[in-house]
């Protein structure tokens, strides 16, 4: 009597495991989404970390925040806000009210840093930024 539980448990689980259809994975596109505004301090230091603010707007409810694009070159640093959207979804409604996301910066050397925020395409299609200089002390 064991036997045929067993048996039939494992017809049970095989039926199950086997009827479950397997969707293909959902799949999204990427983005990163200019910067509406930020709030920084207005100098640095060495070792020091210093919060920084960003507001950004999402064109949509369907746009998912995904991190914070962060470039360096030098004492370069190049930000925007990344996010993705499910493809296919269809999105309705009003545009939702800007989000805001921050981030710690450490600077490990004294000098003038730019930061490069991105403020999305102009006509031509051409990025653009707003620049920022700060004095990083020792």
């Amino acid at each position: 009597m064991k036997k045929m539980k067993k048996i039939a448990l494992f017809l049970v689980l095989m039926t199950t495991l086997l009827s479950c259809s397997v969707d293909k994975a959902d799949t999204y596109t990427n983005y990163v989404l200019p910067v509406d505004s930020y709030t920084l301090p207005e100098t640095f230091k060495v070792g020091g970390s210093h919060e920084i603010k960003l507001k950004y707007q999402k064109p949509t409810a369907c746009y998912i925040y995904g991190g914070i694009y962060y470039y360096s070159e030098d004492k370069t640093r190049t930000i925007g806000v990344y996010a993705s959207v499910k493809d296919g979804e269809t999105c309705t409604g009003e545009v939702p009210p800007l989000t805001e996301v921050s981030f710690n910066f450490t600077p490990t050397t004294a000098g003038t840093y730019t930061f490069k925020f991105y403020k999305g395409e102009d006509d031509a299609g051409e990025n653009t930024f707003e620049d920022v200089e700060i004095v990083v002390a020792e």
